[in-house]
Formats: structure tokens, sequence, C-alpha cells
């Protein structure tokens, strides 16, 4: 009997990805310059409340720590918010985005490749300034967390690998 019948064990080529691309928000302060800043932070805050609480003006320094604490509360946000992730995965069937977010809730997406398509919102000054996957009667943004030049050679790559599996793959 002959055909190309995939056996067991053996990956199916058509649930092989083509395309994947993990896309996460960009954190520009890695951990250790976040304890190098809230450190430095630290030091200045009480080299400058020192003299104000010599002088007797104390509430002075629980407001140097305030600003200590926003900050603190502020980067911790960040970086949580840091924890979100989206994927993009094409097989020649099947187009899956998956959107997780920084508590670990998951929302899927699925397409049929052949009817979707890759919609570009271009300003002529700043470059690409939205994504989105369409498909019959969904339309999902993409990409949010990238700059421009990002969304850009995201587009292009994505927009290859889909081209290639609509001719055929």
């Amino acid at each position: 009997m002959a055909g190309s019948k995939a056996t067991f064990g053996e990956p199916d080529r058509f649930e092989e990805p083509v395309f994947s691309a993990v896309i996460r928000p960009h954190r520009s302060l890695s951990p250790q310059g976040f304890r190098i800043v809230m450190g430095l932070l630290c030091l200045t805050s009480v080299v400058a409340s020192l003299p104000f609480v010599i002088m007797g003006f104390w509430p002075v320094a629980g407001f140097f720590g305030l600003d200590f604490l926003g900050l603190y509360i502020a980067f911790r946000v960040s970086y949580r918010q840091g924890e979100a992730f989206e994927l993009l995965e094409l097989t020649p069937v099947r187009l899956l985005f998956r959107k997780v977010s920084p508590r670990g809730e998951v929302k899927d997406w699925q397409f049929n490749p052949l009817w979707t398509r890759l919609d570009r919102e271009v300003d002529d000054e700043y470059g690409i300034q939205k994504l989105a996957l369409t498909s019959r009667n969904k339309h999902v943004v993409i990409a949010r967390d990238l700059s421009p030049p990002e969304r850009e050679t995201l587009a292009e790559a994505f927009g290859r690998a889909l081209a290639d599996v609509k001719r055929g793959y």
C-alpha cells in the first residue's frame, strides 16, 4: 500500500512549525542593574536626609523614604508586566496566536493560514504602528510591545512564512 502516511512517533509534516516567535516586552534594566540603581538611590536618600534629621526636621527623611518606596514599587510593577508574552506559531494547517498575561492567564486564537492575512497600520514618519491578524470575522492585534522597527522585522519574516504556506510550503 503506497502512500505518505505518518507512522506512530514520527511527526506529521503538517504539524511542524514553519514559523514560531515569542514576543516579550522589552526591559532595559537587568536585575543586577535594578539592585545597583536601588542601592544608589537608597544611599543618596540617606545622605540627603541626614542633614535634615540632624537639624530636627526628621519628617523629611520619611519623604525621602516614600520616594524610594514609590520607585521600588514602580520597578516591581514594570518587571511583573514584563512577564507577559505572546506566542505566534504557524504550521501548514494552523496559525496559533497565544497571549499570556503577567498573571499567567492564557488566551488562544487559532486561524486557518489560507484564510488569514497580516494587516499593517503604517505611519509615514514612525513606521508600523499596528500589526493584526485578520481572518473572516476575527481581527486580533499582535506585537503591541514591540517598537516600530521590531514590528517591521516581525512583519517581514512572518509575512514570508505565511506566503510560503499559502503557496504550498
